[in-house]
């Protein structure tokens, strides 16, 4: 398939551009590289995908690999939405993986237009050219963070999100509802996915696993929020990817079961549906803190502090109806994720 993928630079965008070129599909990746975080990453990250395409275009024959996937980058803003046109109409995108975002719950207390216009009126212009375009699916990224001021565990889809705790939070939430009003009113498939904490190599600088080791490398304290009360659902980014392709094939459709005298908040009439995507096997912060010690070889200077505003004290992802309706079954623990992301961190940044 012809796949646009927004936010390819990005972490996740990375690894699910790799995963799509791996099974054979043409992949147009876009993202602004803009200066949120480290942009020699984001940039290290596109040669790695190509890096990756040309590999696999050249491994076999082109009798035994007819369609060795392939990929094309263009820097781009979604905000622009003349360039996100002109790009829908250059190209006929079976699926479009909408990951492009403005992250990160703190910086929303810091910058708060900057959520408003690339979360809302980004992910409008994409919503509108999928539209015009006749895009087959649309998957986006939405975020453990809709579910806010929530205390029931596990984090279930059918669970009230009414309550966010940030303004990135809301922007999410804010993108589910927008795409159910494009799959109601133009029959448009769409998906969301609530990723829950995503670590791993390749990751964002400013989360707390890159935190974590260059504080313990460096003999500086870490900060442990919540005085390390904290229980977060740490799943690996290569569950993650195995998730979101297995999402993108199977376009949503209507729940024929669905009244709007008992709605279910996850599913509905239209082909819209939202799925939590996560491990489901909540970690202490300690315990998560202690599999880096363990891979560094070395303790952790901790400084402990109180719950930050925005934060939530614990994320445990409900994924009963992905399992049920993609087979999906995260498979990496919190030792060997940390294991491969310390490996990697040491390689990249030669420490």
């Amino acid at each position: 398939m012809n796949i646009l993928l927004t936010g390819a630079a990005g972490f996740i965008g990375m690894h699910v551009a790799i995963a799509l070129i791996a099974r054979g599909h043409t992949v147009v990746g876009i993202d602004n590289l803009n200066d949120y975080y480290d942009v020699t990453l984001k940039q290290h990250r596109l040669r790695e995908i190509q890096r990756r395409a040309e590999i696999q275009a050249n491994s076999a024959p082109a009798s035994h690999n007819p369609d060795p996937g392939y990929f094309s980058f263009k820097q781009a803003d979604i905000n622009e939405q003349a360039v996100i046109n002109d790009l829908f109409a250059a190209n006929r995108f079976h699926r479009v993986i909408h990951l492009a975002a403005q992250a990160g719950v703190r910086y929303s207390m810091e910058n708060p237009q900057a959520y408003i216009q690339s979360n809302i009126v980004g992910f409008s212009h994409i919503l509108e050219a999928c539209r015009h375009h006749s895009v087959e699916h649309l998957v986006y990224a939405s975020s453990s963070s809709v579910y806010g001021a929530n205390e029931s565990m596990p984090f279930a889809t059918g669970d009230n999100v009414d309550h966010p705790l940030s303004l990135y939070g809301a922007t999410k939430k804010a993108n589910e509802l927008m795409a159910h009003a494009y799959s109601h009113l133009y029959g448009l498939p769409t998906t969301g996915l609530r990723f829950f904490t995503v670590y791993g190599p390749w990751g964002r600088p400013d989360m707390s696993p890159f935190l974590f080791i260059r504080a313990i490398l460096a003999d500086q304290p870490i900060q442990v929020f919540n005085y390390g009360n904290h229980r977060r659902d740490f799943t690996y980014i290569d569950d993650i990817v195995e998730g979101v392709v297995r999402v993108m094939e199977k376009p949503a459709v209507g729940d024929d079961r669905w009244s709007g005298l008992k709605p279910n908040p996850a599913s509905s009439k239209a082909p819209w549906k939202i799925y939590n995507i996560g491990n489901s096997q909540p970690v202490p912060l300690l315990d998560f803190i202690g599999a880096f010690e363990q891979a560094l070889g070395k303790t952790a200077i901790k400084e402990f502090l109180p719950l930050q505003p925005g934060d939530v004290p614990d994320t445990y992802a409900d994924t009963t109806e992905l399992i049920a309706d993609m087979g999906y079954q995260p498979k990496v623990s919190v030792n060997q994720g940390v294991k491969l992301l310390v490996d990697w961190y040491r390689d990249y940044y030669s420490v």
